[in-house]
């Protein structure tokens, strides 16, 4: 009997468009599997999308043509390889993400060209490079997770900047400092000549001022930097590691960056075989590097050969699911490192975490949350009582502050908002018409702030000591009745107290009335 021969699956091929401030990119990639891919075909042109925001917040008619031609050219290219429209991926970065006409302008490109462009915001530009640079590092460089280090991505209109302690994210921060703005502002002052390494110390000092704060840069060693000027750098005068990555002595980089320092731009363009636009901005885009550099101790630069498109692309190739575990670790981590800034207790807040999470797995089929609402609860169960370090006394609205004006790695704004606003409710009166940030979100955010506000609330009145008195909970259900058998080593009085007075908002909501044994 012949074994009947299978047919071969179809390569799947994709294909991402990125808006930059300075060029608009576009990769055709080959998906192979979760996390597996090939770039199979490229482009990229210059546009001026950065120089109108920057100057005047708006983009310009001539911009805009320029962007519709360039686009139209790229769908055409994309066209002969018979990609599925549905398998087009169009992001923007900071440039679309300021201007004031953005939603025009991402109006009339879908009207002439079908492509629905997402802008990318600074916490979802962090993400996608951390997870497109810890896929490309994690075989070949596996002390990597476990390094103090620094990741940097030097954009047109912005900078990425994630600081890691023993490969636990510490800080995430988007800054308004970007080549194409620097160049910007400083020919709006003085002309481009000398001054810009002095402006752009300046510039960054407050940043790393900041990021000393949180974690002690001498204490960085490994330095990552991701972008098109740093893998120039690279190029020039790195050493390649198994395709994944270039190492740059920083003694060479500094040597590589005062030479560029002393040729005109035309040189640059020759001699490195770049665009004008891209010859402009190196200079800026590599001091920048280098100021973040100096405050470090690192010795080397690595030079992952990965963009933000890589980090698109492990997406599509749903290869983000290994990844997962590990991203969710790190938001925690970024959660914990926030509230270690503020002096948070952090033993009560990782009780009252835990006990919040047994609570919200038992009731999974009451509140019908997802796993990433799940998350949300614990991220606001940690830093719950962050307010205390303004003032005790209504601590929950300075907590509700505090959340809503940070930021967490891996978390979006509207994620903050809801995340703040379980952190508001987590005492005092419930949630109603007459708090304004409450009233702010979205009908479905409300729902899920006033399940997760009143679980959160049962959880914290379980440790109301901060003695974290319980070893462990079980939770049975009956009827209309919700048991909670606690493990003591410890009087628990306080904390049935608690119960009694904390329940209602619970009670009320679920229909389940508290029963502590």
């Amino acid at each position: 009997m012949h074994k009947k021969p299978t047919r071969k699956k179809a390569i799947e091929l994709v294909a991402v468009i990125d808006i930059g401030s300075s060029a608009i990119r576009m990769v055709v990639a080959e998906m192979h599997g979760p996390g597996s891919w090939k770039v199979i075909d490229g482009a990229d042109q210059p546009v001026g999308l950065g120089r109108d925001v920057f100057l005047s917040g708006t983009i310009t008619r001539a911009s805009a043509t320029q962007t519709l031609q360039i686009l139209q050219a790229f769908l055409e290219q994309i066209a002969g390889w018979q990609i599925k429209p549905e398998n087009i991926t169009a992001i923007g970065t900071s440039a679309l993400r300021e201007a004031q006409n953005r939603d025009m302008f991402v109006d009339k490109i879908a009207l002439r060209t079908g492509l629905e462009i997402s802008i990318i915001e600074g916490v979802e530009a962090n993400r996608l490079t951390y997870i497109a640079v810890r896929n490309a590092l994690r075989m070949v460089r596996p002390g990597f997770s476990r390094a103090n280090s620094v990741i940097i991505e030097v954009g047109g209109g912005s900078t990425e900047v994630m600081l890691l302690h023993a490969g636990r994210m510490v800080a995430a921060h988007t800054l308004n400092t970007g080549t194409v703005r620097l160049e910007t502002e400083i020919k709006t002052v003085t002309g481009f000549g000398g001054y810009l390494e002095r402006f752009l110390r300046e510039h960054v000092r407050s940043t790393l001022e900041t990021l000393d704060t949180e974690f002690k840069l001498k204490r960085v060693k490994t330095f990552v930097a991701v972008g098109g000027d740093a893998r120039l750098a690279a190029h020039e005068v790195g050493r390649e590691i198994a395709d994944a990555y270039h190492v740059v002595d920083k003694a060479a980089f500094e040597k590589f960056l005062r030479r560029l320092q002393s040729m005109s731009t035309d040189e640059c363009v020759q001699r490195l075989h770049i665009s004008y636009a891209d010859a402009e901005a190196l200079v800026p885009g590599l001091l920048i590097y280098l100021n973040f550099m100096d405050d470090t101790s690192a010795t080397e630069m690595i030079v992952p050969t990965v963009s933000i498109r890589d980090g698109v692309l492990l997406g599509l190739s749903q290869g983000t699911d290994e990844f997962k575990e590990e991203f969710n670790s790190q938001i925690i981590a970024s959660a914990i490192s926030l509230g270690n800034k503020y002096g948070f207790d952090e033993a009560h807040g990782r009780q009252t975490a835990k006990l919040a999470l047994q609570i919200f797995d038992h009731l999974q089929s009451e509140h019908g949350l997802d796993a990433h609402r799940r998350l949300l609860l614990e991220v606001a169960a940690l830093v719950h009582d962050i307010g205390r370090f303004v003032n005790a006394r209504d601590h929950h609205r300075h907590s509700e502050y505090v959340v809503a004006n940070s930021e967490i790695f891996g978390l979006h704004e509207n994620e903050l908002n809801v995340v703040s606003n379980v952190v508001r409710f987590h005492r005092s009166s419930p949630p109603n018409k007459s708090h304004i940030c409450f009233m702010g979100l979205s009908t479905e955010d409300r729902i899920v702030v006033t399940k997760l506000a009143a679980i959160l609330r049962i959880a914290d009145a379980l440790d109301r000591g901060h003695q974290s008195r319980i070893r462990k909970i079980e939770l049975e259900s009956f009827g209309d009745e919700l048991s909670i058998r606690c493990h003591p080593h410890g009087d628990l009085a306080g904390e049935r107290m608690a119960l009694v007075t904390c329940s209602q908002m619970f009670e009320d909501l679920f229909g389940m009335k508290i029963v502590p044994e």
